[in-house]
């Protein structure tokens, strides 16, 4: 499965024929146009209502977050209006997900600056997510999810790189929205702790293997949250994980035998 040219970080959406809604031209900018404004003024009323709850200076908060949000998402169309899911997406990322989607925002602006970021619209368009082939990094050749957009995507013609981003980075999308301003906060004290424990294993174990190798699996292959996505890729335990640390079986099953299960039953 072959992906769709990169488009600049900010450029018109092109119509996604593949999906089977596309349109060209001027109409087209419209219809990018309109739906930016009103989920714009949609994630901006709700972030705001709900925030409000709390503090009004959250709201105010919240509701600046989710109307950058919504003018993005919809300029881009990530929402799937037809289904449960692209509503409920909208929803969370519009009041319980703020704290990462705002994360995410900056991770747009990364790829605005950087100008070579390559938005990848066959992977993005009414699946929920933003996906840039380049964009913000930790580290290389890794990709990395803030909130509900997808940096360092990298070569996403090569079928497994595709299938990274739809079976593992997808997945800590939809951690995000699923666990809200949790998610950040407990992935970053596991990393924290997780690089303490590496330290302590190493010398357990007799400084026998890199310090830094072991650090990682503890503080990063260990992470329940990789762990689940890695998982879902079916790439459990993943080729970086020192052998005899950690999980030995999958947290989950992985899509593709989910998928190979579906078809069987048909």
């Amino acid at each position: 499965m072959s992906g769709s040219a990169a488009q600049p970080a900010g450029a018109v959406p092109s119509p996604p024929t593949a999906h089977g809604d596309g349109g060209g031209g001027a109409a087209w900018a419209w219809a990018c146009a309109a739906e930016a404004a009103a989920t714009g003024a949609g994630g901006a009323a709700l972030g705001w209502g709900i925030g409000w709850l709390l503090h009004p200076a959250v709201g105010v908060a919240a509701g600046a977050v989710a109307g950058a949000n919504g003018l993005v998402s919809g300029w881009r169309g990530i929402y799937h209006w037809r289904s449960g899911r692209g509503v409920r997406a909208f929803l969370l990322d519009s009041t319980w997900a703020t704290l990462p989607v705002a994360g995410g925002l900056v991770a747009h602006l990364v790829a605005v600056v950087s100008r070579r970021a390559g938005y990848e619209a066959s992977l993005s368009h009414r699946q929920g997510r933003h996906v840039y082939r380049s964009g913000a990094q930790l580290k290389r050749g890794f990709a990395l999810t803030i909130g509900n957009v997808i940096s360092g995507a990298g070569d996403v013609d090569n079928a497994r790189r595709r299938k990274l981003i739809t079976d593992h980075e997808a997945v800590h999308v939809g951690q995000a929205r699923c666990f809200g301003p949790l998610y950040p906060l407990t992935y970053v004290l596991w990393t924290a702790f997780g690089a303490v424990a590496g330290c302590v294993l190493w010398v357990r174990r007799g400084r026998s293997e890199p310090l830094g190798k072991v650090v990682e699996s503890c503080s990063y292959y260990l992470n329940p949250y990789e762990w689940w996505a890695y998982s879902r890729d079916g790439l459990w335990p993943p080729p970086g994980l020192v052998r005899g640390i950690g999980w030995r079986k999958p947290a989950v099953r992985s899509f593709a035998d989910r998928r190979e299960h579906r078809e069987r039953g048909h």
